[in-house]
């Protein structure tokens, strides 16, 4: 489960929103600016900033680094047009900070902000994806 219990209450900070960077196997790349970011019993929902396209991150194996959460998803699904697809994932590693300040990651001088999330992954037909940003919504 992506975050189960580890959140201790809910959380809805005002205008949070992520940055979302998909590149194509063939190069292109398209850039998501304000996309909503909810946690939610153990998921992960990724919405587009004009509710197009939503991707639901619904498994991952996760521990925790410190006060910090590392989680290594293997299950995705994408709505997009009222078609859902599943995507297979090759890799990929979300960072999650449920605290209230800011941390930096493990070996690193990257901070992430309170309630942030960064990730990055990539699927088995080539397509990587990552994300910068601070979650929407937040719930146990």
């Amino acid at each position: 489960m992506l975050l189960a219990g580890l959140f201790g209450a809910a959380c809805s900070p005002a205008s949070a929103t992520g940055t979302a960077r998909v590149q194509q196997p063939n190069g292109s790349v398209k850039i998501y600016t304000n996309v909503r970011i909810n946690i939610d019993q153990g998921s992960m929902t990724l919405v587009s900033s004009d509710g197009v396209g939503t991707l639901y991150i619904g498994h991952a194996a996760c521990t925790k680094q410190g006060e910090l959460l590392r989680c290594f998803p293997y299950d995705a699904t994408l709505d997009q047009h009222g078609t859902r697809t599943h995507i297979v994932l090759q890799g990929g590693t979300v960072w999650l900070n449920p605290s209230s300040t800011k941390l930096t990651l493990p070996n690193s001088s990257t901070g992430i902000p309170s309630h942030g999330v960064i990730m990055s992954m990539h699927t088995k037909a080539g397509t990587y994806m990552s994300l910068i940003g601070t979650a929407d919504e937040i719930k146990k």
